[in-house]
């Protein structure tokens, strides 16, 4: 289908292209010098192509040394944390770019996985760490490429402190590192510091020994974090190369970006800020830095921009290899559009393998957009094949250092990019006939596309502005700029909550009850009965002493029986009770959520009778009917995925679960429809593993234990160091914190009820498994008996039965249909006599026929009363039917040469009614929502054909 959609979409690649079918021919690149794709073969060849390899640096030379030492990408990600780690930091690996806080879409900052610890949510699980974090951003998109170092996709490499050392260690170790180990020249590096932080201005110039007319003092906008309104907060240093030091010190701008690129930024989280907007010192202070890695290999590797280091070209260099041009002699925008390519890649390769799939809303969007751009660009440079699994091949090469899974994920990434390309292929010939259309109007009046018009093909069909001019300056049609940029505008403005910051403060009077009140012990996977004592109340999201008869509040325990939400499984649902007697305290639970990282448990609760108080001990119940039907749901849901594996292959991977009382759902990567018989199969698969009656096995051991052991993590869940593993010796082995049955009899039957598609490359499963599958069956078994009895049949011969009545009931209905359009044709002739001579000389016919008769009948009958009028000749008939109304207009081939137009006249009547459509010139049909404007839209359709003809 994909090869298909690009053979129709040539005529577009050809127009750009100057409509000269050389192969990959560039309509950007003609306007620089011919291409040469010998000169990147090299570089194009290898992931992992050294600094030497890459194009020169276009910097002026200086008198003052550049950095003493040359290095690449992965050797400067490896110094950084090297070095972090022998000052006793611990290497922790990058996070997923699918974050567990809600807050944001994606990852966007290194410090995001540390979040609860920065609120004191979650304790610290060490003193101090270190990371390279793979991030997404996309509020600057529309500056990838055309500046030196904007990126949507970057890697972050950080160093923190929770309570540990604090603003003096950050400072000398930040310069340490990056005169000592990266080796920059001492005389090259600037500072910056928040104009009110005269302590670290006096570590940068006493301590380290900056001299003071390279720190500068920088305004709040620039030099201080906030995480939100309220809530922890703290000055910046940031620390700046200079690529001209021979241009002096004296009214130098570090704002300015021809000469200083900022590459390393220290926070000091030391402060939180009240609801009043005061200021006081946070009792534990922490440090959080980030160190852009692309930045640092752009000045060690002496080139003039990140997309020229080794972390980027050999994906530029792919790119261009395909294209067949020279990024060495390109013109400008050729090499803007191989840099989009180069950047946007890594992105959507990331992206893929975390587990996000195209979509048209949320995360999916973001990586349809982005990957749209990567096929656009690649048009704009003449390349008409599929291309992106090619791209993206390279960056896989370049990923291990960074994200080991990515490889290990590799060929779904090239499916799936393959599979959208092609469909943004088939979307683009779509796009092609609306712009024809946009072109055709601006050639009849203002020669302008307006630029809601333009904004419309770049945001539905994905045609980038610049695509849009070239098109339209080859019809002599200009493109309204202006307006476009003020609807890109107000969708910028529209998409800031697309959260492209880290709130800190959601949720903030629960998180600080939660951090408090300290973790909670869960006692539920041997017991649904336990005792706990109230350790905070929440009412109205408020923290409250207490809670009374008719209150809806969150009850938090220091143990707890009830499972709180998380792995895709529901919380648990049951009764607190506290007292006895008259005065006892009963509470109907009716959810358990996690806070503060997920240490402590929520319990969302309404007082049914009493009063409950803080530090009352409680008795906590758990509904054992709906944790048994949990349960089921949940080791189904394991056996489901092993299940899925066998039958679809070792890659299929789970891509979300939900597991509830009343059915489970599992969703999986698979780019067509199960068949039936696929379907069978996993079903007797899974029934088969609960009929012999596996005894399930749980323990806790270490992350890299666990996997190594070959355990399955569910999508989007975040380990930490000891996990518990859930094992069906011989069957599935899973990370997994749920509750599950002792053994897989008790599962007792297993029924698959629908399979479907939700997203492009995702499809679902929804059944159901133990007390719900027999309800469902018993449903089923009562259905059919029901219509058993109903047609007098044994409950096997109903399909047969069945079948044959809809055979009936279509050989009816097709004889209904026949008689009504004869009756139709029959009353129709009794309006040959009132059709009238128009001035011109043809007959025209306009009427509406009574009792609701069908638009096939309806146009039956109006091709015989044009046949009876002779020619020229044209009928337009019209049938109400409750409130809506149908149109049908004949025209002789007469009436045609003469002008008339059957599809635009009917449109035209419809939409009097509310409606449209339209068809051939001889013959059209047309529908309308507005029955009582059936008369006015008849008068409009004798008024046209009167002009007519």
């Amino acid at each position: 289908m994909a090869a298909g959609a690009m053979r129709r979409a040539l005529p577009l690649v050809r127009q750009l292209a100057g409509r000269t079918p050389v192969v990959a021919a560039s309509p950007l690149a003609a306007r620089g010098a011919r291409p040469t794709p010998s000169v990147l073969t090299a570089a194009a060849g290898s992931s992992g192509a050294s600094a030497a390899t890459l194009a020169p640096s276009a910097a002026a030379t200086s008198s003052v040394p550049g950095p003493s030492k040359k290095m690449t990408g992965a050797e400067i990600r490896e110094a950084f944390l090297s070095f972090y780690e022998s000052k006793g930091h611990t290497r922790l690996p990058s996070s997923s770019l699918v974050p567990e806080d809600p807050t944001v879409l994606l990852t966007i900052a290194g410090m995001l996985q540390f979040k609860p610890v920065f609120l004191g949510q979650a304790p610290r699980k060490v003193a101090t760490a270190t990371t390279t974090q793979k991030c997404v951003r996309t509020n600057d998109i529309g500056n990838v490429g055309v500046t030196a170092r904007h990126h949507t996709f970057f890697e972050m490499l950080g160093n923190f402190s929770f309570g540990d050392y604090f603003k003096e260690q950050a400072i000398k170790w930040a310069w340490e590192l990056s005169t000592g180990v990266f080796g920059l020249p001492a005389e090259r590096v600037w500072v910056s510091v928040y104009e009110e932080d005269a302590e670290a201005e006096a570590i940068w110039r006493d301590v380290v020994g900056v001299p003071p007319e390279r720190i500068k003092r920088m305004g709040a906008a620039d030099n201080f974090w906030s995480s939100g309104p309220t809530g922890p907060c703290g000055p910046c240093s940031e620390l700046y190369y200079d690529f001209h030091p021979e241009r002096g010190t004296q009214d130098a701008s570090l704002e300015d970006d021809s000469r200083f690129i900022e590459f390393y930024n220290l926070v000091f989280m030391q402060l939180n800020r009240k609801p009043d907007g005061a200021l006081e010192p946070l009792a534990a202070k922490n440090i959080d830095t980030g160190m852009g890695l692309e930045r640092m290999a752009q000045i060690l590797q002496g080139v003039s921009n990140n997309y020229e280091t080794d972390l980027i070209f050999p994906i530029v260099a792919k790119a261009a290899s395909i294209a067949g041009v020279d990024y060495a002699t390109a013109p400008p925008a050729v090499k803007t559009a191989l840099k989009v390519i180069g950047d946007h890649t890594r992105a959507v390769t990331y992206m893929l393998s975390d587990g996000v799939t195209p979509s048209n809303t949320g995360r999916g969007y973001v990586l349809r957009r982005l990957l749209r751009r990567v096929v656009m660009k690649g048009r704009l440079l003449g390349i008409r094949d599929i291309f992106t699994p090619a791209v993206a091949e390279v960056a896989v090469g370049l990923s291990s250092a960074c994200d080991p899974a990515v490889a290990r994920n590799a060929q779904r990434i090239y499916d799936e990019l393959a599979r959208e390309e092609g469909l943004f292929v088939t979307t683009l010939e779509r796009g092609q006939k609306q712009l024809d259309e946009y072109l055709d109007k601006a050639g009849k009046g203002n020669k302008t596309i307006a630029g809601p018009d333009a904004f419309m093909l770049y945001d539905t069909f994905g045609f980038p502005l610049e695509l849009t001019q070239e098109l339209a300056e080859a019809r002599g049609v200009e493109v309204d700029v202006t307006g476009f940029e003020a609807e890109m505008e107000a969708q910028r403005q529209r998409s800031k909550d697309s959260r492209e910051t880290v709130d800190l403060t959601a949720q903030a009077g629960l998180a600080a009850l939660a951090a408090a009140v300290g973790p909670t012990s869960f006692t539920g996977y041997s017991a649904t009965r336990g005792a706990g004592r109230v350790r905070g109340l929440m009412r109205g999201g408020v923290p409250v002493d207490s809670v009374a008869a008719g209150d809806r509040c969150e009850v938090l325990l220091d143990s707890t029986p009830f499972y709180a939400e998380s792995g895709g499984q529901v919380g648990d649902m049951g009764v607190l009770t506290a007292g006895s007697g008259e005065g006892a305290a009963e509470l109907a639970v009716s959810d358990c959520q996690k806070a503060a990282g997920g240490s402590v448990f929520v319990h969302a609760c309404e007082v049914k009778a009493g009063v409950l108080r803080v530090g009352d001990q409680v008795t906590a119940l758990v509904d054992e009917d709906l944790r048994r039907r949990v349960r089921a749901h949940h080791t189904a849901t394991h056996l489901l995925q092993s299940a899925l594996k066998a039958v679809l292959g070792p890659d299929t991977c789970q891509q979300g679960s939900l597991c509830n009382f009343q059915r489970l759902r599992f969703d999986f990567n698979l780019a067509r429809g199960m068949t039936a018989a696929e379907v069978a199969e996993v079903e007797r698969l899974v029934n088969g593993w609960v009929a012999v009656a596996a005894q399930l096995e749980t323990r806790v051991m270490d992350l890299a234990a666990a996997k190594a052991a070959g355990a399955t993590a569910m999508f989007g869940e975040k380990y930490d160091d000891t996990v518990r593993v859930v094992d069906v010796p011989g069957i599935s082995m899973e990370l997994c914190g749920g509750t599950h049955v002792a053994n897989t009899a008790e599962i007792g039957a297993f029924k698959i009820l629908s399979e479907s598609g939700i997203a492009s490359g995702i499809r679902r499963v929804e059944a159901v498994a133990g007390p719900a599958a027999v309800e469902y069956l018993n449903q089923v078994d009562g259905l059919v008996r029901g219509l058993s009895g109903q047609l007098k049949l044994k409950p096997e011969e109903v399909p047969a039965r069945v079948s044959a009545m809809q055979a009936e009931l279509r050989e009816s209905a097709k004889q209904l249909a026949d008689l009504k359009a004869q009756l139709a044709v029959a009353q129709s002739q009794a309006l040959v006599s009132q059709a009238v001579t128009a001035p011109k000389g043809g007959k025209v016919l306009v009427a509406e026929l009574a009792g609701g008769v069908e638009a096939k009948a309806l146009q039956e009958a109006a091709v015989k009363l044009q046949e009876a009028l002779g020619d020229p000749a044209a009928v337009v008939l019209a049938s109400r039917a409750d409130d809506k109304v149908n149109f049908v207009a004949a025209f002789s081939a007469g009436a045609v040469k003469a002008g008339a137009q059957a599809g635009k006249l009917v449109g035209a009547v419809a939409k009097v009614c509310g409606g449209g459509g339209g068809g051939k010139p001889a013959l059209a049909q047309a529908g309308g929502k507005d029955a009582s404007k059936t008369g006015e839209a008849l008068a409009l359709a004798s008024k046209m054909l009167s002009e007519s003809l």
